[in-house]
Parts: C-alpha cells; sequence; structure tokens
C-alpha cells in the first residue's frame, strides 16, 4: 500500500499522501480483521509504527477508530458508521435486485453476491445465499480480489477502456511480478464476458472456489457493478455453472441494466 500511494503522489501534485494513509488504516479492518493493533496495521499499510501511530490517534480523536485501553488494539468508530450508511444508503439498487439475486442464490444452490469496485479489490454491498449447508464465507462489507475473482474479472470486463488501462498500470506497478499472469487473466475475462456473457474464476481466486460473474451499469450515476455467483468446489462444479446457473445470472443481470437511470 505505502508504495502505491507513493508512486500515485509522486505523478499527481493534487494527490494529498496523508490523506490516503490515513484511509488506508481505515481499509486495513474487515470481517475478521475486526480488532488490530499498530503493529498489524504497519504491516498491512506497509509504513513505519511511528506514522502509524500517529494516524491512529489522529483518527482516534476524531471518532473514526476505538482504542480498547485493556489490549491496545484498534476497532472502528462510530464516525465510520455514518460514512457506511450514507454510501449503501445512495445504492437503491441493491434493494431492487435483491429479489433476483435471491432467487438465483437458491437456483444455484450458491452464494450471488452484488460488488463494487474498491481500488484494487471489489467491495460486497449485498449477499444472498442458497440452502447449501457449506457456503462462502462472505458477507456485505467483504472485500475480494479485484483481478483474480469472477466479480473483479467482470467490472473490469464492463468498466470504461480509460479506468480498465489505469487498473492495469496500477497492478502491474503494485506487482511486477505477477502482472503478466494477472494481465492473461484479465485479458481471457474481457474475452469471456463478451462472448458467453459472463467472467469465470474456477479456482483462480482461492483453489476450493468455483464462481462465475456478470458486470453492468446501473444508471442514475451510480459506478458500474457486477454480481458473482460462486460456491465451494464440493458443493458446485464449473459445469453446473456454466450450464445451470449461467443463464440465469445473466438474465437476473440484465433486468437491473440501466434500472437506476430509467
Amino acid at each position: 500500500m505505502s508504495d502505491f500511494v507513493t508512486e500515485v503522489a509522486g505523478e499527481d501534485r493534487h494527490f494529498v499522501t496523508a490523506l490516503a494513509r490515513g484511509l488506508s488504516v481505515l481499509a486495513c479492518f474487515g470481517p475478521g480483521r475486526t480488532s488490530l493493533a499498530n503493529q498489524d496495521i504497519a504491516e498491512s499499510c506497509g509504513l513505519p509504527r511511528s506514522t502509524v501511530s500517529r494516524l491512529t490517534h489522529t483518527l482516534t480523536r476524531l471518532g473514526y477508530l476505538q482504542h480498547l485501553p485493556e489490549s491496545g488494539r484498534y476497532r472502528l468508530g462510530t464516525a465510520t458508521i455514518a460514512l457506511s450508511s450514507a454510501a449503501l444508503g445512495g445504492l437503491d439498487v441493491r434493494a431492487i435486485a435483491r429479489p433476483a439475486l435471491r432467487a438465483v442464490a437458491e437456483a444455484a444452490n450458491a452464494s450471488v453476491g452484488l460488488g463494487v469496485r474498491d481500488g484494487l479489490s471489489m467491495r460486497y454491498v449485498d449477499c444472498h445465499r442458497g440452502p447449501a449447508a457449506i457456503a462462502l464465507n462472505l458477507d456485505t462489507g467483504s472485500r475480494i480480489s479485484l483481478a483474480r475473482s469472477a466479480m473483479g474479472r467482470a467490472y473490469v470486463a464492463v468498466c470504461p477502456e480509460r479506468e480498465r488501462e489505469r487498473i492495469y498500470e496500477d497492478l502491474k506497478a503494485l506487482d511486477p511480478v505477477a502482472w503478466p499472469s494477472l494481465r492473461a487473466g484479465l485479458d481471457r475475462a474481457v474475452a469471456e464476458h463478451r462472448e458467453i456473457g459472463c467472467c469465470t474464476s474456477f479456482g483462480d481466486w482461492q483453489e476450493t472456489v468455483c464462481a462465475i460473474g456478470v458486470g453492468f451499469d446501473p444508471g442514475g450515476g451510480l459506478p458500474m457493478m457486477s454480481v458473482n455467483c460462486g460456491a465451494p468446489s464440493v458443493i458446485t462444479d464449473a459445469r453446473f455453472l456454466m450450464e445451470v446457473a449461467r443463464p440465469r445470472l445473466i438474465a437476473a443481470v440484465r433486468s437491473l441494466d440501466g434500472v437506476m437511470g430509467a
């Protein structure tokens, strides 16, 4: 994170590095990481612990973090609730999408998620699960890989060309060694979305997970979004997703394309 922020700051004179670092601290928290020590945050952000200490102190004073004296750790403060509520409240497409996405989840016996881009990740803004006893451990607020997940690949497939180019540049800068493999997967995903209506990720994000994804433009000034349908490979496989879930998912997403601009 630190190297990426430094690179962007060097290219953009309007970029506020201190603000970016503060936001990167908040982004460290999530499912399974509800409380963190300064050392945990420093390792995640790639920042010196002394810098992280000043950032967490400032964010605590502003209410974005809460300090836990008994453990010396931090968790998200109440000020973040207002931000998340305002952001999710503006995504009225969630309520419109729920009946269709829930039906896909039940028919496919899989997890179906609605997501938006969050930097070089995808962020779940809604999630539905089928009746399977074993499901993906993901829920609203979870983050997954942009480059390796079906949801992320579907987003890349439908986003504007200029945005896609910037995503490629950022991914290459973040990990030059992994970039050729990531680029091949993303280029294949763009072609898949155009040719078969969805992107695939069969063991690419997690070895034991099969998923497909479809991207769309909700309209109304909202950002591009994408929907995935997936499950552990012990529950479903690539063939089932492609033959049974894919037509249902494509039909559901088509009903959402431009819905907020109608």
